[in-house]
């Protein structure tokens, strides 16, 4: 259907840009420049979560497809939101 079309279409926009941030943040020209980066992939997957939910309250995917996508997008979060933390902190010692 459309509505499926267009949502997986969203998801793996999101999703894929997940990875192309991070490698990007690999790539940075600073401290600052990684963690804007990683800030992105970290936005990026939690729209991807949000897809992700929207395929399962249509019931476009398996309940069991979305719980094992939605475990590996929160561990994903965790990650990146813990990287922000940690360079933040990083960043505030430094300009203290």
């Amino acid at each position: 259907t459309k509505t499926e079309y267009v949502l997986s279409k969203q998801l793996l926009r999101s999703g894929t840009s997940i990875g192309a941030n991070t490698e990007e943040a690999i790539g940075a020209q600073s401290t600052k420049d990684f963690l804007a980066k990683i800030s992105i992939a970290y936005k990026e997957a939690r729209e991807t979560l949000y897809w992700l939910r929207l395929l399962n309250d249509s019931q476009i995917i398996a309940q069991e497809q979305y719980k094992d996508l939605s475990k590996d997008l929160d561990q994903i979060l965790k990650i990146l939101g813990k990287i922000q933390i940690t360079l933040k902190r990083k960043l505030d010692r430094v300009n203290s």
